[in-house]
């Protein structure tokens, strides 16, 4: 049984051999693996999301495409805290991006360098880049990764966001014209990498701008199919980003 001293990461799961493979709680798993926090994973399908989340009182996001989301992380209270005194402890964070300003707070070192001018460009970059190759990647999603009782969920929750079925979406918005669309975003996170010598974004140091595009790419390797090795070749800088960063991605499966 995991610890109550631990954080509770809550995560996608992939068909066996399971593994982490969403882009979005990679960027918590990387900071967690990064930064050498204790904590366990409880997997949850798509459809027990929001009904687990509800059950605890975790409040529904208020911006976003859905309610309830995955990447969620729960603190482990300190023993000394009282119920109505947790100092930011034994409470539960949902938003890749609320979790990370939390857990930098709590556990400064090494820094994630929250502050640094380069992480708003890397999150208006990386969400273009995905959202240019939507007709390539979310097609492969249920195909390629998920388990059959998330399949049903992604097909109507993505069809309802994109006002197709998925296969209309992989027709009429994938192909080579998807990867023209995308290439000046990628271009640019390659300048960006380039700005400071690379590997990283800040030249040797590692920061939180790194995570949002290595879990990017690690979500691209999962769903195969040579779609990362693409990206590497419109984009070297990347291929040296995502080589650079192995150590953390190294813990995927529990």
């Amino acid at each position: 049984m995991p610890s109550q001293d631990t954080i509770e990461f809550f995560d996608l799961p992939s068909r066996p051999p399971n593994a982490a493979w969403s882009l979005n709680p990679w960027k918590t798993r990387l900071i967690l693996n990064y930064k050498s926090l204790p904590y366990h994973t409880t997997w949850l399908e798509y459809p027990d999301i929001e009904p687990t989340f509800k059950a605890v009182g975790i409040p529904p996001n208020i911006q976003g495409t859905a309610a309830y989301t995955i990447p969620t992380i729960k603190l482990p209270k300190k023993k000394d805290d009282d119920d109505d005194n947790d100092n930011g402890r034994g409470r539960y964070i949902m938003d890749s991006l609320k979790i990370a300003q939390e857990l930098e707070k709590l556990y400064p070192e090494p820094s994630l360098h929250l502050d640094d001018p380069v992480l708003e460009q890397v999150l208006e970059l990386t969400p273009a880049c995905v959202a240019s190759l939507g007709g390539v990647l979310m097609p492969k999603v249920p195909r390629t990764l998920l388990n059959p009782a998330s399949v049903e969920y992604f097909e109507r929750t993505r069809a309802a966001r994109f006002g197709m079925p998925l296969a209309q979406l992989e027709k009429e918005k994938g192909g080579e014209n998807a990867w023209k669309e995308a290439e000046p975003a990628l271009k640019k996170l390659g300048e960006l990498l380039k700005g400071k010598g690379g590997p990283f974004f800040l030249g040797e140091e590692v920061s939180y701008a790194d995570f949002i595009v290595v879990g990017a790419l690690e979500c691209f390797r999962r769903l195969g199919d040579g779609i990362l090795e693409r990206m590497i070749e419109i984009e070297p800088a990347l291929g040296r980003l995502y080589e650079a960063s192995k150590q953390p991605l190294e813990r995927n499966d529990h």
